[in-house]
């Protein structure tokens, strides 16, 4: 890269860094095999799985911004480190507006220690509220399951044909319960070593399997089944 070009990376970053309102901020794995300095829009798109127009969302709502380099838009690594958090509670199915109060208050944080007992309160919340959440989804299950009077308690369903867990592979076992612990299909795809569009077929299997439509109502099945754990 010429030296002119690469001062002008230099000088976003800085730029974006000075008007960083944040001293410290919890601690978020971050994605492999980013740039170092300003990190171009396209690469910070892939790097945490979204869209251009996910990251022109979070600028508009305030939760990061972006410099340019002529007609690039560029993002400093502090923009990095928020957006690491900012994915991370998206992940959990955090409300964009929740997350906004949340950074509004990472803003306050007076220590290192200040700012990982406001995302720990926070993560707290949230769980709170997916176990409420939870036991609404279990007693309508039940329910329908009354309504449509089933021979025996939902319980003793098959999966698909199936008269236990034992249909499903290790794999597909340890993918069922990162998805019922939140997960997202990318967060899953790393932690089991896999592409991600192993991990969307791993994920597509296990819902076939428990005759579901989507990941949440195989997540509520299999939860009602005792096969994971809320």
């Amino acid at each position: 890269m010429p030296d002119g070009s690469k001062r002008l990376f230099a000088a976003a970053g800085f730029a974006s860094e000075a008007r960083s309102k944040y001293r410290f901020l919890p601690s978020a794995a971050l994605p492999p095999d980013l740039p170092e300095g300003p990190v171009p829009i396209a690469d910070m798109a892939n790097a945490f799985g979204v869209t251009h127009r996910t990251l022109h969302f979070y600028e508009e709502k305030g939760l990061i911004s972006a410099n340019r380099i002529g007609l690039m838009r560029v993002y400093g690594q502090d923009e990095v480190m928020r957006m690491a958090v900012i994915t991370v509670c998206r992940e959990t199915g955090m409300p964009i507006a929740v997350i906004q109060e949340l950074m509004d208050e990472l803003r306050k944080a007076d220590s290192q220690e200040r700012a990982e007992a406001m995302f720990r309160e926070a993560l707290q919340v949230r769980r709170r509220e997916l176990t409420a959440e939870m036991s609404t989804l279990h007693r309508q299950l039940q329910q329908v399951g009354d309504l449509l009077d089933y021979d025996g308690s939902i319980e003793t369903q098959p999966l698909n044909d199936n008269q236990d867990s034992s249909s499903l592979t290790p794999q597909e076992k340890r993918c069922l319960e990162l998805m019922a612990e939140g997960y997202s299909t990318q967060r899953i795809a790393r932690a089991l070593d896999l592409k991600h569009d192993e991990t969307r077929d791993l994920e597509a299997a296990i819902i076939l399997k428990f005759r579901a439509n989507n990941r949440f109502q195989a997540i509520a099945k299999a939860i009602l089944l005792g096969i994971v754990q809320a």
